[in-house]
């Protein structure tokens, strides 16, 4: 997998105008203009650059997901170093927005060098964009204006604090408004919930439990083609629990079936869970219900 080092490189491949700075870029349509086309397709690649990218659909039909959006009012979408990406040729569209592209080490030596790793939008999945409304939109983009006039400008010894305190603005705002999104997103969230509680009953029914051990949210996710950091997010605004809390909550209702088969041990319990360490269970066992498996055995046994 090709994977690229620098911005200058990376815009390179892309078919994009080298950057002003070379660990920044800003690209913004203006007016009557468009974005600038990168190439039409790509095997997968990864790079060392974050890229925060608003489009406006001027042409072409897109589904995001399974869910059909209305693009007019823009997408926002969040890409950290490292992350894969791949796309082809089979839509075309003419965009309006603005792209920001920046190399990692544009931020050392800042705060925000620490607290960009704690957006999880940036581990999100295209499908998972973020969905302005036109007051929301407004707002951004008086903010990247900002930054691209520090950009543009000649650079001073004042310039890369003015763009990291711009963009430390900029994620803020983004945060406040994925959280709006998720409230607003009742209905796709109870999906959610629902898919992972299924994907959960039918991996326990299956056998596949016993035969490949306890499934990683990274698995479940996968099948539910999500990314798995928009998954716990979304699961934890609606239920107040991770992703991790309701696998237990899964493990521990199997468990209570299980343990009232007298002709079975702990440890055999454990092991039927997927289990590796008996004692693990017990304590989770334990954690999640007040008591032992061994005292839930013999509190509900005779009942």
């Amino acid at each position: 997998m090709q994977h690229f080092k620098t911005l200058s490189s990376y815009l390179d491949y892309l078919g994009l105008p080298r950057p002003e700075h070379p660990m920044l870029s800003v690209f913004n349509s203006k007016g009557d203009g468009y974005l600038p086309c990168p190439r039409e397709s790509s095997p997968p690649i990864t790079n060392d650059c974050y890229s925060i990218s608003f489009k406006k659909y001027v042409e072409g039909n897109l589904n995001y997901g399974r869910t059909n959006y209305d693009f007019t009012n823009g997408a926002l979408i969040f890409i950290s170093p490292r992350q894969v990406l791949q796309w082809d040729n089979s839509v075309v569209f003419e965009q309006k927005g603005f792209s920001i592209n920046f190399h990692e080490d544009f931020l050392k030596g800042t705060e925000l060098a620490h607290q960009i790793k704690k957006y999880g939008f940036f581990s999100y999945s295209v499908n998972e964009a973020l969905h302005l409304s036109p007051k929301e939109e407004k707002q951004i983009e008086s903010i990247v204006e900002n930054i691209e006039i520090e950009y543009q400008n000649n650079q001073d010894a004042f310039s890369k604090e003015i763009i990291v305190s711009q963009l430390d603005t900029f994620l803020k705002y983004a945060n406040r408004f994925y959280e709006r999104q998720f409230l607003n997103r009742k209905e796709i969230s109870n999906n959610l919930l629902e898919q992972f509680n299924q994907h959960l009953t039918e991996y326990f029914e299956s056998g596949q439990l016993q035969e490949k051990g306890i499934p990683s949210i990274e698995q479940i996710a996968a099948k539910m083609s999500v990314s798995q950091r928009y998954l716990s997010d979304t699961l934890k605004k609606e239920t107040g629990k991770t992703t991790t809390e309701h696998l237990h909550l899964h493990l521990i209702d199997e468990a209570k079936n299980i343990l009232l088969q007298p002709n079975k041990s702990i440890s055999e319990v454990a092991y039927e869970l997927g289990f590796e360490y008996p004692p693990y269970f017990s304590r989770l066992f334990k954690k999640k219900e007040g008591m032992s498996p061994t005292e839930y055995r013999e509190k509900y046994k005779l009942n």
